[in-house]
């Protein structure tokens, strides 16, 4: 009989606190990260994603719901053979507090102290930060060939709290998704966070065409980004 509550949780490197989403049995903290990438789901689709039975990933949805970490809605089939209506699984609000949004309010107003959106000072910090990312990208990722820079700049990214994945295209370019944004607070009121962003992925991809094809700040439930290899020429060996 498969138990899955009984799963621990994976432990931290020495010294390190663990956040409250790390402190979650494995299979639950599986089953968020899961809803957060794809969105809402049902008790099949989710089994599915995760290689396990039905059985046993209703027991974690229940469990979840329980917390008020999951809420679900009913969804009845079109057409002449409705059926049964089928439970689908979304986060709630106190799940997505559980996702990293490492500056918030306090730095949001701190900025706001030096004079707002617009004040020169603001751009400088924001630079600063693109600076000492890009300087500790780089030696991760400029020696690699293109496919490998993309996975090695993805790994960062997830790292840093972007819950990030990447996928390639039929093109032989690739899509880097950031499922959640670490820095949301304060990009809500100070667009230099996600102009940073951008041009951060691009300095840690030398060479690369880095286009933004999915935004928060524009509605969508993700950021997004496009990124094709540079002329063959220019690619690492």
């Amino acid at each position: 009989m498969t138990t899955e509550a009984a799963v621990a949780p994976e432990p931290t490197g020495a010294g390190e606190p663990e956040s409250p989403l790390q402190q979650l049995p494995t299979t639950r903290r599986a089953i968020l990260n899961l809803l957060k990438r794809q969105g809402p789901l049902d008790a099949s689709a989710v089994a599915g994603a995760l290689a396990l039975t039905p059985a046993a990933i209703r027991l974690q949805l229940s469990h979840l719901e329980d917390d008020g970490l999951l809420s679900h809605r009913d969804l009845v089939a079109e057409g002449p053979r409705r059926g049964r209506p089928r439970h689908v699984y979304e986060l709630t609000s106190a799940a997505e507090a559980l996702y990293p949004k490492r500056y918030g309010d306090l730095t949001t107003e701190l900025l706001g102290y030096l004079g707002g959106p617009g004040a020169t000072q603001v751009d400088e910090l924001f630079e600063q930060r693109r600076q000492r990312r890009v300087a500790g990208a780089l030696p991760k990722t400029a020696h690699l060939p293109f496919d490998e820079q993309v996975a090695a700049l993805t790994a960062i990214l997830d790292e840093d709290g972007y819950l990030a994945e990447a996928e390639r295209l039929p093109d032989g370019s690739w899509r880097i998704t950031e499922h959640n944004c670490a820095i949301l607070t304060v990009a809500h009121g100070f667009s230099q966070a996600c102009t940073s962003e951008l041009a951060f992925i691009r300095d840690a991809l030398p060479g690369a065409s880095v286009r933004r094809v999915a935004h928060l700040m524009d509605g969508a439930h993700v950021c997004a980004y496009v990124v094709s290899p540079p002329p063959s020429s220019s690619q690492p060996t």
